[in-house]
């Protein structure tokens, strides 16, 4: 039996994106060609700002589909460990790219989530300016808000081309780990959830 979860009244879903003034941008992105000293009327830049706007209408009005579909669970208190998503997002600080791997555990209570919405939850908060460390605070907070259950763990690790292109110009991975519950509590149930990521990703 399928079973949706409805936001309490006047809470906005995390899943409504923004939407971008489309015409707006691609202004901009023809004022921005001109401040770097090109000619956006050249040959090989003049659909460049509409192309540039389109890219961005495609990532902040990201339309991730159905999230909330569970099913009752056969048993409870089962370990689930959904690893080896890579999201890309946008660095908040630079607006430069950055990949990141995202593992999603949760302690099943009455509800199991369905497993493709594991990775739209990851989309959907990508798909903003966005830091790592909140990004896996934001999908930790909405397994936790679908599955009802008070154990999630979310570990993200990423690869920021505003540290790789630019400042130090090193590439380094970024890892980043949230808990809750039992996760937080019980470091044998951490453990085993680190020792599920570490062999998925052999």
């Amino acid at each position: 039996m399928q079973h949706k979860v409805t936001l309490p009244s006047g809470v906005d879903s995390p899943i409504v994106p923004p939407t971008i003034d489309f015409d707006q941008v691609v202004s901009l992105g023809r004022a921005l060609l001109i401040a770097l000293g090109e000619d956006p009327d050249r040959e090989g830049l003049i659909d460049t700002p509409r192309r540039w706007a389109s890219w961005w209408k495609e990532f902040i009005e990201y339309q991730p589909g159905n999230t909330e579909t569970t099913f009752e669970a056969i048993t409870h208190n089962q370990l689930v460990v959904v690893s080896g998503m890579r999201v890309y997002s946008l660095c908040e600080h630079h607006l430069l790219p950055f990949s990141c791997d995202i593992s999603i555990a949760y302690l099943v209570k009455d509800q199991v989530l369905g497993l493709s919405k594991f990775a739209r939850i990851a989309q959907v908060f990508a798909h903003r300016l966005q830091i790592q460390e909140r990004l896996i605070q934001s999908i930790a907070d909405e397994v936790q808000r679908i599955t009802d259950s008070a154990d999630v763990a979310v570990i993200g690790s990423g690869v920021h081309s505003c540290m790789s292109m630019r400042g130090i110009r090193t590439d380094a991975t970024v890892s980043s780990l949230t808990t809750r519950g039992a996760f937080e509590s019980n470091p044998d149930l951490r453990a085993d959830f680190m020792r599920l990521v570490t062999n998925s990703s052999r």
